[in-house]
């Protein structure tokens, strides 16, 4: 995928660049495959904000992605349709019954192009396997972290892992990320990258198009008062982070929270089937 550019017209278009959408084949999503996407600006269900800066934009609906294709699947490519709900592309596959279903595009997807999943399909892009029976060194996608849960590792827009072996029941992944992960042999991945490889380098240009994502203004801590914020205060002017009493100490949350080397990871997460940690390669 390119992008396109813009004559610096005015200043909101100085420097700014979107996606080109050449590689979209239709704009007509499978009603059945759509549901509504409700809005509720980032508040739960007693109305608090839970997520800050989320409210407004563009009215959407959520595409139903089979991140899990049933066993022995042959499906047909036929359009490559654009997701507002991820930065990547999917395809629209139409199966041997009729059947539509919606899939994490790879890049290089040709429309007529034969997806399979199953055991002996051969290695080619897209298709989809057990990590047991993909070559060691190939570049996958859409990795299963628990068997028959569906793909919930690397779907976004331009990445890839690469299978770095098998030993004993279980499959050493090289995520986006730099971490090297043990994911069981029976798990499924697809063989390529996720397309759409530009949209990291897109410039948004102006305010106005956060907006119409649904993202709106934030405001910095060391300019609010310090009753609102600990980075807040300060006699005199601004004092850097923490202002006031609290300058020189750690960067906090509106909650007071450190942000910085503090680990908020949860212990029942699967730490024990991480082999290298992702930062380490930040260590250096």
């Amino acid at each position: 995928m390119a992008l396109k550019y813009y004559n610096p017209t005015s200043p909101a278009l100085r420097g700014k660049t979107t996606q080109d959408f050449s590689d979209i084949t239709t704009k007509k999503p499978v009603r059945s495959l759509l549901v509504i996407k409700k809005k509720h600006s980032g508040r739960n269900n007693q109305g608090r904000i839970t997520t800050r800066h989320q409210g407004g934009g563009n009215r959407v609906y959520y595409r139903k992605i089979d991140f899990k294709l049933p066993n022995d699947f042959i499906g047909t490519i036929e359009h490559i349709e654009y997701d507002p709900n991820r930065s990547a592309r999917i395809a629209r596959l139409k199966d041997e019954a009729g059947k539509y279903h919606y899939i994490v595009a790879a890049a290089n997807f040709k429309i007529g192009q034969i997806i399979r999943t199953g055991q002996d399909v051969p290695i080619e892009n897209g298709n989809r396997l057990c990590l047991k029976d993909i070559p060691v060194g190939s570049t996958i996608y859409n990795i299963e972290l628990v068997k028959n849960h569906g793909g919930q590792l690397v779907r976004s827009a331009g990445t890839s892992a690469q299978l770095m072996g098998l030993d004993n029941n279980y499959a050493q992944v090289r995520l986006p990320s730099g971490e090297m992960r043990l994911i069981h042999q029976d798990c499924q991945a697809s063989i390529g990258v996720v397309g759409n490889e530009q949209h990291q380098n897109v410039k948004i240009g102006k305010a106005g198009s956060n907006r119409h994502r649904g993202i709106r203004p934030s405001v910095r801590g060391v300019v609010m008062n310090a009753v609102d914020h600990p980075h807040g205060g300060g006699d005199g002017g601004r004092h850097g982070i923490g202002g006031g009493k609290n300058h020189g100490s750690a960067p906090k949350t509106p909650w007071g929270q450190k942000t910085l080397g503090y680990k908020t990871r949860h212990t029942r997460k699967s730490n024990k089937f991480i082999i290298r940690s992702r930062h380490l390669a930040k260590r250096k």
